[in-house]
């Protein structure tokens, strides 16, 4: 496929990029900065003129335009620019990059959401262990509210155009080969990594599960949680509850060091299964 990938220059970004034109695709990365050259066109998206214009076709690069786009471009974390900004840039530039693609007849879209719509980052405990998609949204920031307002954008979009797929991953921390050197350190205070459950996603995994939502045969709106197989402790998952979320419900058997970000539904319906772990 042809494949818009905004936001390609980030930290995901480069290796979901990377694994579409291993696999095959041609990818265009639109991003505010990036190596300059083939592969890259430096785009605003907030400007709707400018992602309209890309989407349905670059000069010499793709004149016909894309079969679909994955949006990863964002202000990725909360804390990273104001509040304001980071809805503004967030929640403008997901509109304009749904509705843009709509009106170039593109009908296959995945998108980053993230794990912190689960209620991240667990100051009020989660409702149950492990957590999954099935319990409603619950944004604890502005970062957080702006993915879930996305993701209430591609309901409704979905919803006007039944053509039309969006599939939301919900990425959790995302993590190169390099940084699993720190990770034993991490043992020391159950509490230092327990705002996400003690979750990561090594940005292979993740680059594979953008893969397998753009080839998924369906349509209209959903959202699956993307996480490693793992925690990033060594610890047991029983002692880690016991100690920090005692008075959360455990639902099955949480005992060894699989993740506590459920996975089951991305293993189900996408056939998404993580190859890659800090171990």
């Amino acid at each position: 496929m042809r494949i818009a990938v905004t936001g390609g220059s980030g930290k995901l970004g480069r290796t979901v990029v990377r694994h579409l034109r291993d696999h095959g695709h041609q990818t265009i990365n639109l991003d505010r900065a990036g190596d300059r050259g083939p592969g890259f066109v430096q785009i605003d998206l907030r400007d709707a003129g400018q992602v309209l214009d890309a989407l349905t076709g670059i000069d010499e690069q793709a004149p016909e335009g894309f079969d679909a786009v994955v949006h990863l471009g964002a202000i990725p974390a909360p804390g990273l620019a104001t509040n304001t900004a980071t809805f503004q840039n967030n929640l403008i530039g997901t509109y304009n990059v749904f509705t843009a693609a709509i009106k170039a007849g593109i009908t296959t879209i995945v998108t980053a959401s993230s794990e912190t719509v689960l209620g991240l980052p667990f100051d009020t405990p989660p409702p149950y262990i492990p957590v999954d998609e099935d319990y409603p949204a619950r944004p604890e920031s502005t970062y957080s509210l702006s993915k879930h307002l996305e993701e209430q954008l591609a309901i409704e979009l979905t919803r006007w155009h039944p053509e039309l797929k969006i599939i939301a991953l919900r990425f959790s921390n995302v993590m190169d080969e390099e940084d699993y050197a720190q990770f034993p350190a991490f043992d020391a205070d159950a509490r230092a990594r327990k705002w996400n459950l003690w979750g990561y996603i090594d940005g292979r995994d993740g680059a594979e599960a953008v893969r397998l939502a753009l080839e998924h045969p369906a349509t209209g709106f959903d959202r699956f949680i993307i996480a490693a197989a793992d925690t990033v402790m060594s610890r047991d998952n029983t002692e880690l509850v016991a100690e920090v979320f005692p008075d959360v419900e455990v639902r099955g058997d949480i005992s060894g060091t699989g993740t506590l970000l459920s996975i089951e539904r991305a293993r189900a319906v996408l056939g998404f299964e993580p190859q890659h772990s800090w171990r």
